[in-house]
């Protein structure tokens, strides 16, 4: 059976899908791309990539699997197993291995495992809909200036001698019309100032009053307030190991306390395993970075869990 209609399944949905025993496949999200040279437009996009340091069954693929197919959590497991070793043998044979609708598997001359991805489909559910397109170029001109013809002159058909006398009336009605409006218009000032002081008392006086009448008595006093402080999700965890003992899980939590990692004791799984944990990390390339740290100098074996609690 084919697993890769499964894992690329998965893919829509989770940042991690790990393949047990072989590598987990991991997507980030690119944002929309313009490319100015050929004015094409990429929508957002999830790339796939591949890690093989990443193999601990995390339970995600085979419960996947168990459920579509209506088969038991094991057989789910043993079929993963069989696909994985067919996977192996074609890539120790020099051959590679194609995953549909995710990418292509090989060996290079030194032996690594070489991951290309698929680039055909786009993981990222939200640009679901959305394709690439060119837009034609965009062509400015520059504004031309447009050119007017010179006005002619206009001639005048009044008499000199008439039209300064027209003037000379105007002037004298246009000067009586101010003096006029500006004794009116000094009353008038004079009359809403004289208001405004009035009013003014008046409403000082009954606030006066009312302050000294008024009597502040809380005879039920606003309960202390408690604030909660939301705090930031941590989707992705360091995995130290899981333990059917208890006990063995307590002292692994202890010994990473004391080392001075921030470590979580998870309850107890389907499994029946305690999981603990070196630590939660808000975004993913925190968790890689210091899961890179801890291969190096505490637990190689150590993994990523990407889950929400």
């Amino acid at each position: 059976m084919k697993i890769e209609h499964y894992l690329s399944q998965l893919l829509f949905r989770y940042q991690c899908v790990t393949v047990p025993g072989f590598g987990a496949f991991l997507t980030e999200i690119q944002s929309a791309q313009v490319n100015d040279g050929t004015h094409g437009f990429n929508p957002p996009k999830k790339l796939v990539s591949f890690n093989g340091y990443l193999k601990n069954n995390d339970g995600l693929l085979a419960t996947h699997i168990s459920q579509s197919e209506r088969i038991s959590y094991e057989s789910a497991v043993d079929l993963i197993q069989k696909e994985v070793s067919l996977w192996r043998i074609a890539l120790q044979n020099n051959q590679s291995v194609s995953l549909t609708n995710i990418g292509t598997l090989a060996l290079n001359f030194e032996g690594g495992l070489v991951f290309e991805a698929n680039n055909q489909t786009n993981y990222f559910t939200a640009s679901f809909g959305l394709s690439s397109f060119v837009s034609p170029a965009i062509i400015r001109q520059a504004a031309v200036e447009s050119t007017v013809e010179d006005e002619k002159p206009v001639i005048d058909l009044m008499p000199q001698k008439q039209k300064t006398n027209y003037l000379k009336y105007a002037a004298i009605f246009v000067v009586g019309l101010g003096t006029a409006g500006f004794f009116g218009n000094n009353y008038y000032q004079q009359q809403i100032t004289a208001q405004t002081q009035l009013v003014q008392t008046e409403v000082q006086k009954e606030v006066q009053g009312k302050i000294q009448e008024a009597t502040f008595v809380i005879s039920n006093p606003l309960p202390d307030v408690t604030l909660t402080v939301k705090q930031p999700k941590m989707p992705y965890h360091i995995v130290a190991g899981a333990f059917r003992n208890e006990e063995n899980a307590q002292k692994i939590y202890d010994k990473l306390v004391g080392l001075g990692y921030k470590a979580r004791r998870m309850e107890k799984n389907r499994f029946g395993l305690f999981p603990v944990l070196f630590g939660s990390y808000t975004t993913y390339g925190e968790a890689q970075s210091a899961l890179t740290e801890i291969h190096k100098t505490q637990n190689p074996d150590a993994w990523l869990l990407v889950r929400k609690f």
